[in-house]
């Protein structure tokens, strides 16, 4: 086994409607503060709780932001990114690239199974802690 770890990448374009606290999240990155070694994209650096992004459920904490309104982000500083997320508008949509841990790659001889990847398990995990964790706010509200 060598214990690389392969990722899966993904893309999906997101739309979201600026909410009272903006578009409910954080950012990282830019031609002046790399958040990835060799990367001047800009990632997804924060969820705030009960904003836009939170409500949509599906843009995700390291997420990299490809572009917004179909205006790329590659090559810009922090604060012309910052900049054009806050000068985007009402409705804004998202170019993004998920990129999911699929475990460590090994040696597999022939007609070994592979094994399930690791995001079959993860989903459904993360529905039922979202769904206990929502079963638990409603109850804590009634007491």
């Amino acid at each position: 086994m060598n214990g690389r770890v392969d990722y899966l990448v993904t893309e999906e374009e997101i739309n979201l409607t600026r909410g009272p606290s903006g578009l409910g999240f954080n950012i990282v990155g830019g031609t002046d503060q790399q958040y990835v070694s060799n990367d001047s994209g800009i990632y997804v650096s924060r969820i705030k709780e009960n904003g836009a992004a939170a409500l949509d459920g599906r843009l995700q904490e390291g997420d990299k932001i490809l572009s917004v309104n179909g205006q790329d982000l590659k090559n810009l500083l922090h604060q012309d990114a910052v900049d054009l997320f806050r000068n985007a508008g009402y409705a804004v949509s998202l170019r993004v690239q998920h990129r999911v841990q699929n475990g460590p790659i090994g040696h597999r001889g022939e007609g070994e199974p592979g094994g399930i990847p690791i995001a079959m398990v993860l989903l459904p995990v993360f529905a039922l802690t979202m769904v206990a964790a929502w079963a638990f706010m409603r109850y804590r509200q009634q007491l």
